[in-house]
């Protein structure tokens, strides 16, 4: 997920970091799609991940938030850059064992945030901001290059020396400033682990899921993607049972945390609407069909993209998921949470999904609207807790 770093950039304007509370008051859309809740669940305020690629860290523990939020615990606020800063230190370990032969970014993946809450704690926000290099807002610009130039020099010395880790953890600590390795919280004293386990949930009830043919069904397996440098299990299902699975996470109650690629011309944000338009086909009549006749196709097209009322989309087949991965059309640009179920005027399946680009870069106050077809397509995994799986599914995972 790490090309977000750029469309963050873009999206994010305001690089406000004020939050909205849970039920934010939604503004009145640009598009002509207009949407109706079925089901909402609770959720913790909408952040800004600015100028870093760190959208998997947000709303990996987004999620973790809105499973507090579930199981009455109260409302946190946890520390993405804790998370981000723990990943870069496991990061440079493998990069440098492998000899520069995998991806080494400020991008990541839900395992990452897992992997950190399980192993290294976890600490709240007003711990631990992660901005240590002056201004308020989160910018890895400059960290990001500094990090990659260390460690490729590291590698170019072909000695490792005992220096190098300290060297590493010393940009870290310049940038993300010192690792908290203690704190008091609300009159508390904690470490970062025994903070995790306050929480009181079990990391191992937290799975991925995904869907390609290219490995068998209900087997998990290492997905192929280059910020998966964790090397992070998913299990594998059929696309139908794939959205099964969303649908009965959220009607049980469990919000879902979503990775996906949002480079489709479809996935409109500032218009708060993510469609996978049929550009073949058009619903006008009359006078509007007589004037769509006239147009050329990059005219009609463009008349299709403007979202200005629901469009007909494409029927998304697995084999049609699997040649847009297949073809890198479908890459692991953004993670996000989804957060309940709407329809449209037409009575089409979208899904509410809460952003980190802030609240004033989108229509909907940092969500937006994505329509079942989308995810079907452009879904990359998502990250669940096991227990919301249909049982059905669930014994064919062997869970």
């Amino acid at each position: 997920m790490k090309k977000i770093l750029f469309t963050a950039i873009v999206m994010a304007i305001s690089l406000s970091v004020s939050a909205q509370g849970k039920k934010a008051e939604e503004k009145k859309p640009a598009t002509g799609y207009k949407f109706t809740t079925v089901k909402e669940l609770e959720y913790t305020p909408v952040k800004n991940q600015s100028r870093s690629g760190t959208c998997w860290s947000f709303s990996g523990l987004s999620f973790i938030e809105s499973e507090l939020l579930r199981l009455g615990k109260g409302e946190y606020d946890l520390s993405e850059m804790f998370v981000s800063r723990d990943n870069y230190e496991k990061k440079a370990d493998k990069y440098v064992r492998l000899h520069g032969t995998i991806n080494f970014a400020g991008g990541g993946s839900f395992e990452d945030v897992m992997e950190t809450l399980r192993n290294a704690g976890i600490v709240p926000e007003e711990i631990y901001s992660g901005i240590n290099y002056g201004g308020t807002i989160h910018d890895h610009s400059e960290l990001d290059l500094v990090a990659k130039a260390y460690i490729d020099a590291v590698i170019k010395g072909r000695k490792l020396t005992k220096a190098w880790k300290k060297g590493f953890d010393g940009i870290l600590d310049a940038y993300y400033g010192k690792y908290p390795e203690q704190f008091t919280y609300k009159g508390t004293s904690y470490t970062p682990r025994s903070f995790a386990q306050s929480l009181g949930l079990n990391f191992d009830d937290y799975i991925e899921i995904t869907s390609f043919t290219h490995h068998p069904f209900y087997k998990s397996f290492i997905i192929e993607i280059p910020d998966n440098y964790i090397w992070g299990m998913n299990y594998n299902v059929p696309v139908d049972e794939f959205v099964e699975i969303i649908d009965n996470s959220i009607e049980k109650g469990y919000t879902v945390a979503w990775g996906s690629d949002v480079s489709e011309r479809g996935f409109q944000y500032r218009k708060g609407v993510a469609v996978v338009p049929d550009l073949e086909v058009n619903s006008s009549s009359g006078t509007d069909r007589e004037h769509w006749e006239t147009l050329s196709k990059t005219e009609r097209e463009a008349e299709i993209l403007k979202l200005d009322k629901p469009v007909a989309e494409l029927h998304i087949t697995q084999e049609l998921r699997q040649e847009a991965f297949d073809n890198y059309e479908t890459t692991d640009d953004h993670g996000m949470l989804i957060v309940g179920i709407a329809k449209d005027q037409n009575g089409a399946k979208f899904y509410k999904v809460k952003n980190s680009w802030g609240t004033d870069s989108s229509e909907y106050a940092g969500f937006f609207y994505v329509s079942e077809n989308y995810v079907r397509y452009k879904t990359i995994n998502i990250l669940i807790n096991k227990n919301a799986i249909p049982e059905n599914i669930k014994s064919k995972l062997g869970l």
